[in-house]
């Protein structure tokens, strides 16, 4: 079956990078859009990034525009999401997800069928 194991996590303080990344295993075809999703502490999920995988166009949420950069290793199977200049803000449990591999648009959370354990990023002023 198709699973996602994300890490990278960490603890830094403001003005830090991280880099986390998603190994993806278990797909006869690859997934269509891979996504990055984040929840903080009394706060609804919010989509982060997202590619669709076979021509490498990018989405991002207005928030970290600038700052995150989410790309792929094919060869690798896996995800990444670069966050550099991280604020206080960006705190959260960051979740990797991917779409099945027959999915036109990934707009939505509810696209992405496969979902990572998440992976812990603290952010300190």
């Amino acid at each position: 079956q198709v699973q996602l194991v994300e890490s990278g996590g960490g603890s830094v303080q403001a003005g830090g990078t991280l880099r986390l990344s998603c190994a993806v295993s278990g797909y006869t075809s690859g997934p269509s859009c891979m996504g990055w999703f984040r929840q903080a502490p009394g706060k609804s999920r919010e989509g982060v990034a997202r590619i669709h995988t076979r021509g490498g166009t990018t989405y991002y949420a207005d928030s970290v525009k600038g700052r995150f950069t989410i790309s792929q290793d094919n060869a690798k199977k896996t995800l990444y999401l670069q966050m550099n200049s991280l604020k206080p803000e960006d705190t959260a449990m960051y979740y990797c997800a991917a779409t099945t591999p027959w999915v036109l648009h990934c707009a939505e959370e509810a696209d992405f069928g496969y979902w990572g354990q998440g992976t812990q990023v603290t952010v300190s002023s």
